[in-house]
């Protein structure tokens, strides 16, 4: 007897659904796109629990029959190919029909449909164990997918799923990828009970753009396009000086559908090379529309892959189209030719000077002015002339040193070149900051120079430790709050790792369902505004890391990076006063010798060397 058989069509679906469900955003994309695939024009996703509990896609599109009803959670059961050429023109979101299949595998799902010509609709109820029924109910025009208790039945793959802020962020992104693509579509999301999305219909792309990222963000992309025979290209780019550390709102779409290329991606950064610094990176909404035959979309089970024909051809066309864009729109600081209220400068031509003359402006000079006649002032008074005893003003020198001719006496002046300089100089235990970037100071055998930023970043890097090791960090309360809009998903950073952020110091309150408000920041830190949204940026390029790592190691990392934060946040050095106590704090730490990172914070010039340069 042979060793291979057929796996039952239970254990089958599966297998398969561990390609299609990896998480409760994979069930939320196939109903999306289900719903958006069968016209429907209003479309509603309520969520539970992250999607643990329950998921549901509502939508008022064709409607399914009754036969179909039941049909459509067969494995490859499509209505989209029906050939393999079919294969070739593919336009629509889902057409293998394994989406269904899959998440019945792994969930309890009740389908309620209705055709417009229908007078009642079907309910369709499965269960992993494969068993279906159906009744007839009362429902409106459209599908309702209501999708329960996701993995139940495999407790490994639901042990795996993150926190439910991070497998909420992980549904916001795919309904906004769905979302933009379909202005002409209405969506909701809600989630226990909350509305984080109500989108009306659109009149553009853009404004959909701006209901889903907000003004933040339309306000700095501008408009892409391109028409050649091979494909056209629309869309957005952000602006070279908007770019953000954080990879986020980068989207590229082919004939509606989203994908990711990291080829692609390259052709957009190389069309911002010597336009944004290394380490960031712009928005960019770009849609390509090429014909379906010259594309596989078939070649991952999420199908967020895409086989162009010919890539390299579609990767010189888009970096010409953005490297276009770019040059065709300035970025710099624009010029104000509003005049009114401004000084009128005269205008002159080539023949002013024949009716206007010329004159060379004339120099009054007192020839007789003598300025020894004139007495010498000593502390803000006179001194009078000398008398006939001490020498006269008209006479020769007199025989007292002390005297000069015309005065009663002399006056060294160099008594006070001592007070002059005595501020210039540098005693023992004095700072001097220099262009804001170093503190010097004399030491016994020379001169020490600091730098500052990197003495920050010793401080707070431990002083980090020490707030993640749970001893409290002070806040620096702001006079003004500050509202930062960082978009949904984003904003869940902020709930999740509330905690965390307080320890540090940071009070920082979300506001709204794309918003956060900062209330004080750590010591240290600018309360200014710009800077603020700056630091908010950050934090969410910081908290958007991998956090499964040691904790102890985790701890070290997420100090040096807050630390990094930091000092590239601080306000700068005003006082020695202020230097001074950089100073004593820096050589109050385990090492004021190096960053975090090992880099140098502190030299020493030895007095040797400096007497050798004069």
């Amino acid at each position: 007897m042979g060793k291979l058989k057929i796996l039952p069509a239970q254990i089958a679906n599966m297998i398969a659904a561990g390609e299609v469900v990896q998480r409760p955003a994979s069930v939320v994309k196939e109903l999306l796109e289900n719903a958006v695939d069968a016209g429907a024009s209003q479309i509603t996703v309520v969520i539970t629990d992250a999607g643990r509990t329950l998921i549901q896609v509502i939508d008022n599109g064709c409607g399914m029959s009754p036969v179909d009803a039941v049909l459509c959670f067969e494995r490859h059961a499509t209505s989209k190919i029906a050939t393999a050429e079919d294969l070739e023109q593919i336009l629509t979101y889902g057409f293998r029909g394994e989406a269904l299949a899959s998440i019945a595998a792994v969930s309890e799902v009740t389908l309620r449909t209705r055709r417009p010509q229908d007078e009642t609709a079907t309910e369709v109820r499965t269960s992993a164990i494969g068993e279906t029924k159906t009744a007839t109910v009362a429902a409106p025009t459209g599908s309702n997918f209501a999708v329960r208790n996701l993995f139940y039945n495999t407790p490994a793959r639901r042990k795996f799923l993150k926190s439910d802020n991070v497998e909420l962020k992980h549904i916001i992104e795919e309904f906004t990828r769905v979302a933009i693509t379909r202005p002409d579509i209405a969506f909701t999301l809600s989630h226990n009970g909350r509305d984080l999305f109500v989108l009306k219909k659109a009149k553009s792309l853009k404004f959909r753009i701006l209901d889903l990222l907000g003004s933040n963000v339309v306000g700095d992309i501008v408009d892409l396009s391109a028409e050649t025979s091979v494909v056209r290209i629309s869309g957005f780019v952000g602006r070279p000086d908007t770019a953000r550390k954080t990879l986020g709102n980068q989207y590229f779409f082919v004939n509606g559908r989203y994908f990711r290329s990291p080829y692609l991606h390259k052709a957009v950064m190389k069309a911002y090379e010597e336009m944004i610094p290394e380490g960031v990176t712009p928005a960019w909404f770009i849609f390509l529309e090429t014909d379906p035959h010259s594309i596989d979309v078939n070649i991952h089970p999420t199908k967020t892959e895409i086989k162009f024909e010919d890539d390299t051809v579609i990767f010189q066309i888009l970096y010409a189209c953005v490297k276009e864009t770019l040059g065709r729109n300035s970025f710099g600081a624009s010029i104000d030719f509003n005049t009114e209220g401004a000084v009128p400068l005269p205008q002159l031509g080539k023949s002013f000077e024949q009716y206007r003359d010329v004159t060379m402006p004339t120099i009054e000079t007192d020839p007789g002015y003598d300025p020894f006649s004139a007495p010498f002032v000593q502390g803000g008074s006179p001194v009078k002339p000398a008398n006939d005893e001490g020498g006269t003003a008209n006479g020769g020198p007199s025989t007292d040193s002390g005297t000069v001719p015309g005065y009663s006496r002399y006056v060294d002046r160099r008594e006070d070149y001592g007070r002059l300089f005595e501020e210039k100089t540098l005693p023992l235990g004095r700072v001097l900051i220099l262009q804001g970037k170093y503190i010097l100071t004399p030491v016994a055998s020379g001169v020490m120079i600091v730098h500052i930023g990197r003495a920050r970043e010793r401080i707070l890097y431990e002083q980090a430790l020490r707030a993640l090791a749970d001893q409290a960090h002070v806040t620096q309360t702001a006079l003004f709050p500050v509202q930062v809009q960082v978009g949904a998903a984003q904003r869940l950073l902020f709930e999740e790792h509330a905690a965390l952020l307080a320890r540090l110091g940071f009070d920082i309150a979300p506001f709204g369902t794309d918003t956060v408000v900062v209330n004080g920041v750590p010591e240290g830190y600018s309360c200014e505004a710009g800077k603020v949204e700056q630091l908010v940026s950050d934090l969410v390029y910081i908290l958007s890391e991998d956090k499964d790592a040691l904790s102890e190691l985790m701890q070290q990392r997420m100090a040096e990076k807050f630390a990094t934060l930091g000092a590239s946040h601080a306000d700068p050095l005003t006082s020695p006063q202020e230097a001074q106590r950089l100073i004593d704090t820096l050589f109050a730490s385990s090492n004021a010798e190096l960053t975090p990172g090992g880099r140098r914070i502190v030299s020493i010039v030895p007095l040797p060397d400096i007497e050798k340069r004069f």
